[in-house]
């Protein structure tokens, strides 16, 4: 999950929109103030971002953890270790059991978007234990300010709050579910708000887009992302083809996807 998250920040940065507009460090709040009027004139209600804004103050423990992920990632590690830790039997038949559980959801999914069950499930396992493993206790919107307000990655950061305001605005989640892992990724797959704006699919038809509750769109919106970057239905995705490379847009770690792949084998 983090290793797919700290790749993909960097190339974001080199394919994103133009820069915000406010500046990083100084007063955190002069630099709300400074988001807060970027946030309305990208349409965003007041009544939104005032909400959003009121009494928040910087994470020091968020700032900790991101200074610490910027020097853990510089190795891909050992595959073998990797897949010790997380392709278990345990993991294997409680994936199994709910691939039979949502056959009908996952055979939907499948026609729609060519993304196979048991990717999805490799990946929604992986990622969080098919929800039932952490997904994140930190605040979003606090989370994501934190790190926009910090100059290292501002720009960046500052897209990714704006995004996590226009889930609030959407009413995809309210702001008291809008709470995620230590770069703000959402859900049961851990979306960032931006990736959750872009991919996120309404797909149990309730007219939002809920990433934390909703196995349909958890489920849906993951193949969305995968279908979007170029996945080649019925087609092989492991190492060497072009899916396990379009799998790059999940997670750019090759160890990652290798045991993407591996976990999905053992559920065939």
């Amino acid at each position: 999950m983090i290793a797919r998250l700290f790749a993909a920040f960097f190339i974001t940065l080199a394919l994103a929109a133009p820069a915000a507009a406010a500046q990083c460090g100084g007063s955190f709040n002069q630099f709300l103030g400074q988001m807060a009027r970027d946030a309305e004139a990208q349409g965003i209600s007041a009544g939104v971002v005032n909400a959003a804004f009121s009494g928040l103050t910087p994470n020091p423990q968020v700032m900790a953890f991101d200074r610490r992920q910027a020097h853990a990632f510089r190795r891909e590690g050992n595959f073998e270790k990797f897949v010790a830790t997380r392709v278990g039997p345990a993991r294997i038949k409680r994936a199994s059991a709910l691939m039979h559980r949502h056959a009908a959801l996952l055979a939907r999914i499948e026609r729609r978007f060519g993304v196979p069950k048991e990717l999805l499930m490799a990946i929604w396992t992986m990622e969080s234990d098919n929800g039932y493993g952490d997904m994140g206790k930190l605040p979003v919107i606090r989370t994501l300010a934190t790190l926009a307000h910090d100059c290292r990655r501002s720009d960046l950061f500052q897209r990714e709050l704006i995004a996590a305001l226009r889930i609030l605005q959407r009413g995809d989640l309210p702001m008291s579910q809008l709470i995620g892992a230590y770069a703000g990724e959402i859900g049961q797959t851990q979306f960032l708000p931006s990736s959750y704006i872009k991919y996120g699919v309404d797909f149990d038809g309730d007219h939002r887009v809920d990433l934390r509750h909703s196995v349909a769109d958890v489920l849906a919106s993951t193949a969305n992302l995968l279908k979007v970057n170029g996945w080649h239905a019925g087609q092989p995705y492991g190492q060497g083809t072009e899916n396990f490379e379009v799998m790059r847009e999940w997670n750019r770690s090759e160890i990652y996807r290798r045991a993407l792949v591996l976990f999905a084998e053992r559920l065939h």
